[in-house]
């Protein structure tokens, strides 16, 4: 499967900022209260001038309204979480696979700056483009199809326009079929292509490609001078825990940080 170099936003730093930290696949869920609690603790003790939130920072999100029922309890708690976090450093969002109908209503409420994938960090001297990365896996081609359908304004309407309750149920069905088939050894990942990220980073006029949805990280070299950085995803349960910020701040570029002691 090919294609085009999307549109990139720009969004340059201020002047006063000194480091910024980003995260991804926290895959947040009220199932999972230890990886809550670490992004808690994290939100809260973290010291950057701005944090970077780049996809899958839940589990699912099956639209806006669902903070407003009893059964959306954690959510309305998540998002008390990321308003007091933002009152105190901006805080960015970008849409993952799992949390894409993340609306303008939710971060609103959040006070979140949602943020283009992919997006050029002019940061530090340096271009930096930021994406969820599931873009670029390119081999994934059922995926890529159903990306296209579910980001479309008319998929959306037709699955927000349901009663929350039938939306809910899907999403658990689906969740199942999914951890179904990791039960199973079936789940096949596909990683980013690599010609493809390399023609990002050269259309953006960029050396570095940060993020997340493969959940390997690493750092990989695309071309001459060229590399993606992949963001940890979060399980606070798992021995050892997994927890990770990476931070980048000019002069000692970027550093892979546990997020909170464990």
């Amino acid at each position: 499967m090919t294609t085009t170099v999307p549109r990139f936003e720009e969004l340059a730093a201020p002047s006063d900022w000194r480091t910024v930290e980003f995260i991804s696949d926290l895959h947040l869920q009220a199932s999972e209260p230890a990886t809550f609690e670490a992004w808690r603790r994290y939100l809260r003790t973290t010291d950057a001038s701005a944090v970077f939130i780049l996809g899958d920072l839940f589990e699912v999100w099956v639209g806006d309204d669902c903070i407003d029922d009893a059964e959306g309890a954690f959510e309305a708690e998540c998002g008390a979480l990321l308003r007091e976090a933002a009152r105190q450093r901006p805080v960015f969002f970008m849409h993952g696979n799992r949390d894409f109908l993340v609306g303008p209503r939710f971060l609103a409420h959040c006070g979140l700056t949602g943020l283009h994938d992919p997006t050029v960090l002019q940061f530090g001297g340096e271009r930096t483009v930021l994406s969820h990365g599931d873009l670029l896996c390119l081999d994934d081609v059922d995926y890529q199809r159903f990306r296209a359908q579910a980001r479309s304004t008319e998929w959306q309407q037709r699955f927000l326009s349901q009663p929350l309750a039938v939306r809910r149920a899907q999403a658990r069905g689906i969740r199942e079929q999914s951890e179904a088939r990791k039960q199973s050894g079936d789940a096949a990942y596909a990683d980013l292509d690599g010609p493809a990220t390399q023609q990002w980073l050269q259309a953006a006029g960029a050396r570095t490609l940060i993020h997340g949805h493969t959940h390997r990280p690493a750092v990989h070299a695309v071309g001459p001078g060229l590399q993606r950085v992949v963001l940890s995803d979060w399980d606070a349960a798992a021995r050892p825990p997994r927890a990770e910020v990476l931070r980048l701040s000019p002069g000692r570029g970027l550093e892979r940080l546990a997020a909170v002691p464990m």
